[in-house]
């Protein structure tokens, strides 16, 4: 085939999707944020309701979330973007509104938020990114840092008897009655990318049927936080993160 036709727009394969802008990411290389925002504009475009989506980005490492998406957004103060989100959905309900937050942030200060928005199935999406670290502030240790694990406050590893247990919020939140949709994916392979993109659609999906709360958590990497390089990063998630935070959809009605 000539070169010429394979650059011809009927053979394109894969196409950027025009929700996400061109200002280059700041991310740490081999970050999941990178991927999980590529998925959740994707979900967006295909839906056709980028005029009509409201995203809510707490403090973290997803703070400056607004310059990768063309969408409206509002920033919210650390761990309160449920009840934002609670907020702006009460106030437009035929907005599609969705909150992305960090571990530090959903399951440590906004834990409050976090349980009574699910609680009382408010009909947003929530996405929680859980890399098991304050990945923003240092590498300090997060309620989802599992046991053994190292970080800037606990450099020995994680022990239960000084430091509590990990707390798996995705499990917490599936006994909540308003919750419909609670799933637990990662985007560390070209497999995985494609089983959470479609529980992001179904969670706006969802939505849009006036469902109630979806919950989709997504293990990640913090390589940096880690210490790790990526692909290092990638191995030990799946060695340690996987079994104490295990795949797939746990509430799905």
């Amino acid at each position: 085939m000539e070169l010429e036709q394979i650059m011809q727009p009927e053979n394109i394969v894969y196409e950027k999707t025009k929700i996400l802008t061109d200002k280059p990411m700041h991310y740490c290389p081999g970050c999941s944020h990178g991927v999980v925002h590529k998925l959740i504009a994707e979900v967006i475009e295909e839906l056709g309701i980028q005029e009509k989506t409201i995203g809510v980005a707490p403090v973290g490492c997803s703070v400056f979330m607004y310059n990768y998406l063309n969408i409206d957004w509002t920033e919210a103060a650390h761990g309160r973007a449920p009840a934002v989100a609670t907020g702006i959905k009460r106030l437009l309900p035929d907005r599609y509104v969705f909150t992305y937050q960090g571990d530090g942030d959903l399951a440590a200060i906004g834990t409050a938020e976090t349980i009574h928005a699910c609680n009382r199935g408010e009909n947003i999406v929530i996405v929680f990114i859980n890399n098991g670290i304050y990945g923003m502030t240092g590498g300090q240790m997060a309620p989802t840092t599992i046991k053994g694990m190292k970080t800037s406050t606990c450099p020995f590893g994680r022990e239960s008897s000084q430091d509590g247990n990990p707390i798996k919020m995705t499990e917490l939140v599936a006994h909540l009655e308003g919750t419909r949709y609670v799933t637990r994916q990662s985007v560390h392979t070209a497999g995985n990318v494609r089983k959470t993109k479609k529980a992001l659609l179904k969670a706006f999906k969802n939505q849009e049927e006036n469902k109630g709360t979806s919950f989709v958590e997504v293990v990640s990497t913090c390589n940096s936080g880690w210490k790790m390089t990526p692909v290092k990063a990638n191995e030990w998630m799946e060695e340690y993160m996987f079994p104490f935070y295990p795949l797939g959809d746990i509430k799905d009605i």
